[in-house]
């Protein structure tokens, strides 16, 4: 294949459609027609901040960052693109005793300050299941189905995403990076490798991502 076509292979297409579920996407203009891996960097590029940097394995342009100055980063984070655009916000939700707790995902970053009535809706809520490595994302005020569900293994350092509860390889998978030599030996445990699949945003698995490490 040449190098315009698999430009073209790589190319990003942007929708109409803003609804969450396994065909649909949170932002559009980041589901790519081909699969997608990304390199994450558990760490932000502001000294002293807790954070994510993600770039793009295949040309090393960075995609996004997470960067978060107060020690609150496990109640509220934003997703930014390269440029420091807000993509998500990413918000805690506590419940009496902390059990099940959840956390919203929005769109863009939100006013916090708007009254009850006024205030914007989140595009979906993810929950831990009790006593199981599993979660579930629910998109929000629609059907209570899931639109994907998150399975993560604390002893072997991967996490899968699936749609829906079909059961069907995963849509994005989430593991230690390699390094390129020949033994392939891994990488420290704060470089990620991220596989998403064709048509599956990126933007969603990073804010899964995100959200898993607030959890553990």
């Amino acid at each position: 294949m040449d190098s315009a076509a698999k430009g073209e292979s790589r190319r990003i297409h942007r929708h109409r459609s803003r609804r969450v579920g396994p065909a649909a996407a949170v932002c559009p203009h980041l589901c790519s027609t081909s699969a997608v891996e990304l390199t994450v960097w558990c760490r932000s590029l502001l000294f002293n901040g807790h954070g994510y940097t993600v770039y793009d394995s295949a040309d090393g342009r960075m995609i996004f960052r997470v960067d978060n100055y107060a020690h609150k980063w496990r109640e509220e984070a934003l997703l930014m693109d390269s440029t420091g655009g807000v993509l998500l916000t990413v918000r805690r939700r506590r419940k009496m005793l902390g059990i099940k707790d959840s956390w919203e995902v929005y769109e863009g970053e939100i006013d916090v300050s708007s009254t009850p009535g006024r205030r914007q809706s989140p595009l979906f809520r993810v929950t831990k299941a009790l006593g199981n490595p599993c979660y579930t994302i629910s998109p929000w005020g629609k059907s209570t189905a899931p639109a994907y569900r998150m399975n993560w293994s604390p002893r072997e350092e991967w996490c899968q995403i699936f749609a829906g509860a079909a059961v069907a390889p995963p849509r994005a998978e989430i593991t230690r990076k390699c390094g390129g030599g020949a033994l392939g030996e891994l990488l420290g445990r704060d470089v990620l490798a991220v596989k998403i699949q064709p048509e599956m945003d990126q933007a969603l698995v990073m804010a899964l991502l995100m959200i898993n490490d607030a959890m553990r």
